[in-house]
């Protein structure tokens, strides 16, 4: 008999009109293939030209052209309190618009549909309501840009219960202009172990309060080029 085939769902966004679609490592991940179906209900055979496991980050390309494009915004110029709206297909609704806030920048978030040794964790938390389906699409500030692209969430149910979290766009960006240049993301590995700022640091220092963080262990390479990401 015969292997039922398994399939799978999520959200994306054109980056240049010649079809190059940002979207999330965990969508495309153990795809034998990749279909995009735009919101003119034209679909295209896509083709994976990338996928960052350490990021989440995947980036097609489907054979197109004069394709609209979003907007890529500043994360860093994201504030804490502003409102933004996601864009996905959950469960199969597509096209659909959730609002919410930003309600912090740089959470560190376990537990992710994909692990990697080496993942960043630099996520934009949101209330913008995100649910299976939303992963890969575009989290959008007032002014029309992508700071964001909606990735995870914090859930035991696997359903929404408030707290989303969306990849930074300027980390969309350097990835995406590197899978497009190479096909993979070049990495320089410290292997610093990083830790809080404590009480007792600020007295071995001299100082009152202190803020910040401190090198808890160092197991890196020992000379430059000796390990690659």
């Amino acid at each position: 008999t015969g292997s039922v085939p398994m399939r799978g769902q999520g959200s994306g966004f054109i980056v240049s009109p010649d079809g190059y679609i940002i979207t999330n490592a965990h969508v495309v991940d153990h795809a034998d293939e990749v279909h995009v179906r735009l919101t003119d209900r034209r679909e295209f055979k896509a083709k994976v030209i990338g996928a960052d496991k350490e990021s989440d980050i995947a980036l097609l390309k489907i054979n197109a052209k004069n394709l609209p494009t979003v907007k890529i915004g500043n994360s860093r110029d994201v504030k804490v309190g502003e409102w933004v709206v996601a864009i996905g297909s959950p469960y199969g609704f597509e096209n659909s618009v959730t609002a919410g806030i930003v309600s912090a920048k740089g959470r560190v978030l376990d537990g992710l549909p994909i692990a990697s040794t080496y993942r960043i964790m630099d996520f934009i938390q949101t209330d913008a309501v995100i649910n299976p389906g939303n992963s890969g699409g575009p989290l959008v500030n007032t002014r029309g840009q992508v700071i964001g692209i909606n990735s995870a969430i914090a859930s035991e149910t696997g359903t929404y219960v408030g707290y989303g979290f969306a990849i930074p766009s300027n980390l969309a960006r350097t990835v995406a202009s590197q899978l497009i240049a190479d096909g993979r993301v070049h990495r320089a590995i410290l292997g610093l172990s990083i830790r809080d700022a404590e009480e007792d640091d600020a007295a071995y220092v001299g100082e009152k309060q202190i803020r910040g963080g401190g090198v808890q262990d160092y197991s890196g390479a020992d000379r430059p080029g000796r390990r690659g990401g």
